[in-house]
């Protein structure tokens, strides 16, 4: 459950900031889906330890899991869907990661890495969904890998 809760408002942050891009409710929803299923399945593949190499196999499995949800609720005419859903186990692994030595305490077992993990993870994030979305005006819709509009 605690991955669903993470994900949904993960989710819901990320739609707000997207400058209307996502759609709040199928991002928030399958961010929840994919967090929740990817956090069962990776903590209970990582054997729920938390030395320094089983958070990031459990970000990476996770990420899967997340980057497919994702990715499937991307918008239409996102360009290559399919690089979000190969970068989030890569993502999701490097936030993990670099909770361990920030000194947060992941024996706390949290739904998701602390805050060294969250900027890490945006950090790195934010640039390959911003080249995937396409930007929206109102009536227009320009695809970033040709920035041809076309009416939406």
């Amino acid at each position: 459950m605690g991955g669903i809760v993470t994900g949904a408002v993960i989710g819901a942050g990320q739609a707000l900031v997207s400058s209307g891009r996502l759609s709040p409710l199928r991002w928030s929803a399958a961010t929840a889906a994919g967090g929740g299923l990817g956090l069962l399945l990776g903590a209970a593949l990582a054997g729920y330890r938390t030395d320094l190499g089983s958070p990031a196999l459990m970000g990476a499995v996770g990420g899967v899991l997340l980057g497919v949800t994702q990715a499937c609720a991307l918008p239409h005419t996102a360009r290559q869907p399919w690089l979000w859903a190969a970068a989030m186990p890569l993502l999701w692994a490097a936030g993990w990661a670099v909770t361990t030595p920030a000194g947060v305490g992941v024996d706390a077992r949290f739904t998701v890495f602390g805050a060294t993990g969250a900027l890490t993870f945006s950090a790195l994030s934010g640039v390959p969904l911003h080249h995937l979305l396409p930007v929206t005006t109102p009536g227009r819709t320009t695809r970033p890998d040709s920035l041809r509009e076309v009416d939406a």
